[in-house]
């Protein structure tokens, strides 16, 4: 099969060795559209590794056609169409997954609608309504709320009760967040987001994907018993909390990553989607909001547009593009 390689920086579309045999709760998908996350920069710099045992090749989502199933597999045939969360390997014409991370295509949609779905929407449902524990009308602060997870979350807060107010880097992405759904926001360009936030009415929890320079000001906006739920550092790793405010209010700070749960864990959450997310997906109360796709072969270019912090929601790779 031919799948990316990272050669002296650069991405290359090459031949490779296809994943060999499948166990007994596996599928084989043949790709047909990949999703590009911050997670897949973060590992070709050498900053984010797969785990133990999960393929080396970058790509956490796929979407494409079961071409083999395992013996004990039931929930799937040959032929159906699919989407799957990953550990690694969706850059490639080929991934064997469990099938506890694999969800059949929401109906009425295609293979390229569907390539979006799978880590935007299992990271914000696992962080919004697990670990974040939201209840009914508490608010939410979500920062980067023009990334492909900030522009879901910001459909299922409105869809679920939730008030949200989003950071996001211009204007025009604002406006965008706006349009989903989005309470209010602020240009992080304009400074700091403390007094409009509080202004607002303050936060009961926030999604943070920046972490470092962030904490401080998030305490300040977050409510009696507010949750930070951190699932990314690209503010950096350090910053400093204010643990007499913490303690007082109450405060907590949850880390979550969604890659390295095992495929039970990734199932759980996978599963919550299929109840509560697929069938407004299919009555078109949810829509991924995707922003543009590179074919397979210009995946640096994929690559630098989300590095730039160009994308507002998903940015996508057609592999075959079916």
């Amino acid at each position: 099969m031919f799948a990316i390689a990272v050669e002296n920086e650069a991405l290359v579309w090459q031949e490779c060795e296809a994943p060999q045999g499948i166990a007994s709760d596996e599928v084989r998908i043949e790709v047909a559209w990949a999703g590009v996350n911050r997670a897949d920069l973060m590992q070709r710099a050498g900053q984010y590794p797969p785990p133990e045992g999960a393929s080396q090749i970058l790509g956490l989502e796929v979407s494409g056609t079961i071409r083999e199933v395992g013996r004990h597999v039931e929930r799937f045939k040959v032929g159906d169409p699919v989407c799957a969360l990953l550990s690694g390997g969706g850059y490639a014409e080929e991934v064997v997954v469990n099938e506890l991370q694999v969800l059949p295509v929401p109906e009425g949609y295609g293979l390229r609608e569907a390539a979006a779905l799978p880590e935007m929407f299992a990271t914000a449902w696992l962080n919004l309504f697990i670990e974040g524990n939201l209840k009914r009308q508490e608010r939410v602060l979500l920062h980067a709320g023009a990334s492909g997870i900030g522009t879901t979350a910001i459909q299922l807060c409105g869809l679920f009760g939730h008030p949200c107010f989003v950071t996001v880097g211009s204007q025009e992405k604002l406006e965008t967040c706006l349009r989903l759904g989005a309470d209010a926001g602020w240009n992080r360009h304009d400074g700091s987001f403390v007094e409009a936030v509080n202004a607002w009415g303050g936060a009961d929890m926030i999604l943070d994907p920046v972490g470092g320079g962030y904490l401080a000001d998030n305490q300040q906006v977050l409510n009696q018993d507010g949750r930070m739920v951190l699932i990314g550092l690209m503010g950096g790793r350090m910053d400093e909390l204010d643990l007499g405010r913490m303690l007082m209010k109450r405060q907590r700070l949850i880390g979550s990553t969604l890659r390295t749960r095992s495929p039970k864990g990734k199932g759980m959450v996978l599963d919550a989607l299929y109840v509560h997310v697929w069938p407004r997906l299919a009555r078109g109360e949810l829509r991924p909001h995707i922003d543009r796709s590179w074919p397979i072969q210009e995946a640096d270019a994929a690559h630098a547009y989300v590095q730039d912090n160009a994308s507002t929601g998903k940015v996508l790779l057609a592999v075959t593009g079916a």
